[in-house]
């Protein structure tokens, strides 16, 4: 499985023995900016059977750089709680016996944001929440879609 590909909950929870106890965007983790950076993902994982975690990843002591006076997004995360109530910060880069029960919490960076939030120099493209004053209203609301806000209708619907 890799942070970069968005895999859904079932094929996640059909290929390896995990639980996917929670999978959602990382709220506020986009850098600022006059076109903000992209919000990071969050997953908790449980285990179902004794495993070896491996962890390659980035972006968790140096959060990812802003561009043209935009804010830096947030840095990444990766933690394992275990059954027993220890909580141990993984850090970027490694291999950890887990047992099931045990629980890995990954949190990706989120995107550097670009430009001086404000500034209000216009550049292609529109903010994320869809405000640019050229742009009609019925186009400014956002359709909640794909694979996270699908996860998350069905989480919510009970």
């Amino acid at each position: 499985m890799t942070n970069t590909r968005i895999t859904d909950p079932e094929i996640i929870e059909q290929r390896y023995p995990v639980l996917v106890d929670h999978f959602s965007l990382r709220a506020e983790s986009g850098g600022t900016g006059l076109h903000p950076g992209g919000d990071g993902l969050v997953r908790r994982l449980r285990f179902r059977r004794p495993l070896t975690l491996c962890c390659l990843t980035e972006r968790r002591s140096t959060a990812p750089y802003g561009a043209e006076g935009g804010g830096c997004g947030a840095k990444g995360r990766n933690v394992l709680e275990r059954c027993n109530g220890q909580v141990i910060n993984l850090g970027a880069k490694c291999a950890v016996k887990v047992q099931p029960g045990d629980v890995f919490l990954l949190e990706t960076p989120g995107g550097g944001g670009w430009g001086h939030p404000d500034s209000g120099e216009k550049t292609r493209g529109t903010t994320r929440d869809n405000t640019s004053d050229d742009m009609p209203a019925k186009l400014r609301r956002v359709e909640v879609r794909g694979s996270v806000a699908e996860y998350t209708r069905n989480q919510e619907s009970g």
